[in-house]
């Protein structure tokens, strides 16, 4: 038995602690906007927020993540500056890694609200889109951080 926090809502699951929090977010807890991508924590398709920090969930034993604050994008709010700024950029090509690449992109303006354009960079450049995505997804950041100045 399992004990997680997961967007708000506590959940109780019958799996082994060793089982990667991916498969428990994603076939037990059916929220299926993480996604599986290498199984290997290269991609980045599978990135939820673990206590406010963007972590690769398959590789996160699902016992290690009691007693922790989990965020899927399910868990980020559909008026969050970053999910406007995706659909005002244009990011999604083919949508796959998007939950990723927000959740990455989300984590990153918590931890600071006015990044550099070498700072997106390489907070972004461990979560791959295969579309190539890069300029808008840029872009996008760029735009949230600045509606984020404003309020």
């Amino acid at each position: 038995m399992v004990l997680l926090e997961i967007n708000g809502k506590k959940y109780e699951v019958e799996v082994s602690p060793d089982v990667p929090l991916l498969w428990v977010i994603r076939e037990h807890l059916k929220l299926t906007g993480t996604k599986f991508g290498c199984g290997i924590g290269m991609c980045g398709a599978c990135t939820v927020q673990v206590d406010g920090e963007a972590q690769r969930s398959c590789l996160i034993p699902a016992g290690d993540a009691q007693g922790r604050k989990i965020t899927t994008i399910e868990g980020i709010p559909p008026d969050h500056p970053v999910k406007r700024a995706w659909v005002e950029e244009q990011v999604p090509q083919c949508g796959y890694c998007q939950p990723g690449q927000i959740m990455q992109a989300v984590a990153l303006l918590q931890a600071d609200p006015h990044p550099s354009d070498g700072k997106i960079l390489e907070t972004m450049k461990g979560n791959l889109c295969r579309c190539g995505t890069y300029p808008y997804i840029q872009r996008a950041i760029k735009s949230a951080a600045k509606e984020g100045k404003k309020s």
